[in-house]
C-alpha cells in the first residue's frame, strides 16, 4: 500500500453543515475501502486546513478516483501529499549517486 497525506478544507456547503462532519468522515471512511484505499488517521486541525488524514491506497489510481468521489459530494477540496516511512526514504536514497 502506498501512504498518502491528505489535506482537506471545507468548502462554504461543508463548514455551513460542520456539524455532520464526523459523520460524514465516517462515512468517507467506508466509500475508501470500496476504492481500495484506507483512510487510517483522521484529524480535524485549525489553521491552513481543517481536516488532515493519513491515507493508504492500492496505487496511485484508487487514491485519485476516491478523492473525485469524496469532492463529487461539495463538503471539501483535497490535497494529497505522497509520503514515505523511513525505510522507503532509505532506498530513494540509496539511488542516488
Amino acid at each position: 500500500m502506498i501512504t498518502y497525506i491528505g489535506l482537506m478544507s471545507f468548502t462554504e456547503k461543508g463548514i455551513q453543515s460542520v456539524k455532520g462532519t464526523t459523520q460524514r468522515a465516517a462515512e468517507a471512511k467506508e466509500v475508501a475501502r470500496k476504492f481500495g484505499a484506507n483512510m487510517r488517521d483522521i484529524y480535524w486541525t485549525m489553521g491552513e486546513c481543517d481536516i488532515v488524514c493519513v491515507l493508504e491506497a492500492e496505487d496511485e489510481k484508487s487514491l485519485a478516483a476516491f478523492n473525485l468521489a469524496t469532492a463529487m459530494k461539495g463538503n471539501i477540496r483535497t490535497k494529497s501529499l505522497r509520503a514515505f516511512t523511513a525505510a522507503e526514504m532509505d532506498k530513494v536514497l540509496a539511488k542516488l549517486p
